[in-house]
């Protein structure tokens, strides 16, 4: 099968970063579905992974963690799918990932893709959905309302691809007030036109100006990137017995401030499930399908901004470098073959 992998960490700017492959297919288990991969997006942790990955001499390691395709081949103890099934899925870390024209996943992650939306839109939803509806509703559970808090959340990197869904469920799932953080117009405006209601610039200090919102101090702050440099002005920000969440890698974090307005930080790491075999794996399963049910009533839109051709080394390694760039807007998708 045609595959694209790497062996050792490069910068992407050198051509062996991301190389096309002839690879043997892949043999489902048990409990796999065979997926024909038809449409992929790129997310942060394939430029993570590749560039801190082990080197290895005798392993093609194959990226990818976002996938829309069809059924080819069923495992024995699956149910609810069938071979031509259009399916959806953000996959497991410690297996080969979508970057191949053939991938086996777990049945108990993926769902079928919604009806309405192309293999491209359909593509770019995913991870960061799961991402951000565990983040939302099991880390912070968003439902449970903080007393005396405004009932409110801050997105900070609301522009990228979690913080874009993260806005989107907030306002078609909750009554919270979304604050999103963005500091270019035209992330500015992307985040306004997913349903953010209010807007901050994270290159200024956010408690100043979320206190000029004249809001209160809400009670729930997602932080998508560089917690680190922006802790001490979300302590500040945040109401006395608020909750936190983050899904980047800090080289280190200081919570002791978080002590006196008894705060709680939340972890997020969308894996966990998948890499543990944890008991509620099917919950990944659940949260896609409904997913799928909410975009086709139109209540989620695609979080697709550009498509950047077929699937292929050459158009992952430009993917790859739009991500490293920190510029992007949305998702970013490649498909077909």
């Amino acid at each position: 099968m045609q595959a694209i992998g790497f062996k050792q960490p490069l910068p992407i700017s050198d051509p062996r970063s991301l190389v096309d492959l002839d690879l043997p297919d892949p043999a489902p288990g048990e409990h796999d579905l065979l997926v024909e991969v038809q449409a992929i997006a790129v997310n942060p942790v394939d430029t993570k992974v590749r560039s801190a990955a082990q080197p290895t001499t005798d392993t093609w390691r194959i990226l990818g963690w976002d996938a829309v395709g069809r059924v080819s081949a069923v495992g024995s103890r699956v149910n609810g799918f069938e071979v031509g099934d259009r399916v959806f899925y953000a996959g497991a870390i410690d297996r080969p990932g979508s970057n191949a024209r053939l991938q086996a996943v777990d049945a108990r992650i993926a769902a079928h893709a919604p009806a309405n939306l192309s293999d491209e839109d359909a593509a770019a939803l995913p991870l960061t959905t799961l991402t951000a509806w565990e983040t939302l509703f099991e880390r912070l559970r968003v439902e449970q309302a903080v007393a005396g808090a405004a009932n409110a959340i801050v997105v900070i990197g609301a522009a990228g691809g979690v913080g874009s869904m993260a806005i989107q469920l907030a306002r078609a799932l909750t009554d919270l007030t979304v604050i999103a953080s963005a500091s270019r117009p035209e992330s500015v405006a992307w985040v306004k036109r997913l349903g953010a209601q209010h807007v901050i610039d994270h290159r200024q200090p956010l408690a100043a100006q979320v206190a000029a919102l004249g809001l209160g101090a809400p009670a729930f702050v997602f932080s998508t990137t560089h917690t680190e440099h922006y802790l001490a002005d979300i302590v500040e920000l945040i109401a006395p017995q608020g909750r936190i969440a983050l899904i980047d890698d800090p080289e280190s974090l200081d919570i002791v401030s978080l002590k006196r307005k008894s705060l709680s930080i939340h972890w997020e790491f969308m894996f966990t499930r998948s890499l543990l075999g944890t008991a509620d794996l099917v919950r990944q399963h659940e949260i896609l399908s409904s997913l799928a049910g909410l975009a086709e009533q139109g209540r989620i839109v695609t979080t697709r901004t550009e498509t950047l051709g077929p699937i292929n080394a050459e158009n992952l390694r430009k993917a790859h470098a739009l991500l490293e760039s920190g510029k992007a807007i949305g998702k970013t998708v490649l498909s077909g073959w």
